[in-house]
């Protein structure tokens, strides 16, 4: 009976198996065949970076239409073809398209339900709390607390030209960008940059370093993600967690007991607790924060804003020390516009339009996240076809094949800032370029990340020369067991005093 049992109960699962698999085919959609369990990303995280792996896909299908059909695993997915489809899932229609389709668990682990991954109502009601705190205003008010890290970057750097000049800039950069963000969105001196093991350095690295197999994990609980909430999967380690929660509860109790308020994202914070204004005499109009919410958003903030922008910029002084002539054009425009302005002021950093097509196109050539995810929050007749998505399903757009298609970009491997001039621009659809997604769903700090990134090369440009070192990995290797996009080893550069 039993050996019966186990045989019908196999039968079965082969026969929901065979019905998922042939979900596309069902739909008549061009789809590429799965192979079971992984579906069409087999590899992933052994061989094949998650970007990577969207780019592969997108080439396989792309020209048949504004879709075509993949499966993770057993679910099936619809990868974005078209970019007139992209703007529709992103702006367009977005009431169909919500959520981001990203695994968070708030029972069990607090920190994973923050701005990027929470749905739905409670979603657009945290985002427009925290909208505010992202504006220009707040972003001016910032400038000298990251000015005040800057400072410590270039002693850091006069301290390696001593010592010979050979640098590993990956290391070095995500120092700095540690020290911003815990600045800015915790209100502590996290010495990084003096002490490669200070504690937000160790929880940074341990979050974006994981275990051989967490990624796969992640991955599995976000394709299965009823059943993961149920078996109370966490995707943030204990220790990490807690290191950050206390982070956040000793902070708060501490100004609120003393009334400390600084020009940080952690004041804007506390404010939103408290229901207190947050600019210009406006008051939250809906339920405080939460502790537990606070410690999620800062949470996010720091990792997002570390990792990212220090990927960035690592990437842009890879292509800054291979193309010398550029370097030069970067370094007049950083000379030029602080004598322009007296000095390095936030009119300054944002007037150094040559940086900004710089960092841009090395987010274009090296987007941190090669790919975004939606979920359809409602059945969704997908324009200029007889096709319907249905309610559940996941929406895939490539971003890194996108950057990288000949379509848009000509000899897209070639890092040329130029592609960002104003004329450029204006002959290319907008939707070809989505480092940090669009619409309503974007990346709420892309402002706060890209004036660190100025900052950070400006103050680097301004003093020192770069250039390749006899230990410069060439070529890349990109790193398949992390989500950002980002490579294997260091980025040893010669840096130089000007």
């Amino acid at each position: 009976m039993l050996l019966y049992l186990a045989i019908l109960a196999l039968s079965l699962a082969v026969l929901w198996i065979r019905k998922r698999y042939s979900y596309w085919s069902d739909r008549d959609v061009r789809y590429l065949k799965p192979t079971f369990p992984f579906g069409n990303i087999r590899g992933l995280g052994r061989k094949e970076q998650l970007a990577l792996a969207f780019q592969r896909l997108y080439l396989q299908l792309k020209g048949s239409g504004p879709f075509g059909g993949v499966f993770f695993f057993v679910n099936p997915v619809a990868m974005a073809l078209d970019l007139d489809f992209v703007k529709n899932v992103l702006v367009k229609d977005f009431q169909h398209f919500h959520d981001r389709s990203i695994y968070y668990n708030e029972r069990d682990d607090p920190l994973s339900a923050h701005l990027v991954t929470i749905e739905g109502t409670k979603w657009r009601n945290l985002r427009t709390k925290l909208t505010p705190t992202f504006s220009s205003g707040k972003m001016k008010m910032m400038f000298p607390t990251i000015m005040g890290v800057a400072e410590q970057f270039k002693e850091l750097l006069l301290g390696e030209v001593g010592s010979g000049g050979e640098v590993e800039m990956k290391e070095i950069l995500a120092r700095f960008t540690t020290d911003v963000i815990g600045t800015c969105a915790f209100g502590l001196e996290c010495n990084s940059l003096h002490d490669s093991e200070a504690a937000f350095r160790r929880m940074g690295r341990k979050v974006m370093e994981p275990p051989p197999g967490r990624l796969f994990v992640v991955i599995l609980a976000q394709q299965f993600r009823k059943i993961a909430r149920a078996l109370r999967v966490k995707t943030i380690d204990t220790d990490v967690s807690q290191f950050f929660m206390n982070a956040v509860r000793e902070t708060v109790e501490y100004r609120e007991k003393n009334h400390v308020e600084r020009n940080d994202f952690m004041n804007l914070l506390i404010k939103m607790k408290n229901g207190q204004p947050v600019e210009d005499g406006t008051t939250v109009d809906t339920e405080g924060l939460t502790l537990e919410e606070i410690a999620a958003q800062a949470f996010v903030f720091f990792l997002a804003g570390f990792e990212t922008s220090s990927t960035a910029m690592t990437y842009c002084l890879y292509e800054l020390a291979r193309n010398p002539e550029l370097q030069q054009k970067a370094r007049d425009d950083v000379l030029k516009t602080i004598k322009k302005h007296g000095s390095l002021t936030y009119e300054a950093a944002h007037d150094m339009h040559y940086i900004e097509m710089c960092i841009n196109e090395s987010l274009r050539k090296y987007p941190p996240i090669g790919q975004l995810t939606r979920t359809v929050s409602k059945d969704y007749k997908v324009p200029g076809t007889e096709h319907t998505l249905e309610k559940g399903t996941t929406v895939a757009i490539p971003v890194y094949g996108i950057h990288h298609d000949p379509e848009f970009y000509a000899d897209p491997e070639r890092y040329d800032p130029d592609r960002f001039l104003p004329e450029e621009l204006a002959k290319r659809n907008p939707y070809s370029f989505l480092p940090f997604g669009e619409g309503p769903r974007n990346c709420i700090g892309l402002r706060f990340g890209m004036m660190q990134a100025r900052i950070g090369l400006a103050t680097l440009l301004k003093d020192f020369r770069i250039r390749m070192s006899s230990k410069t990995q060439e070529p890349l290797r990109i790193d398949a067991q992390k989500v950002v996009l980002t490579f294997e080893g260091g980025l040893w550069l010669h840096i130089e005093k000007i």
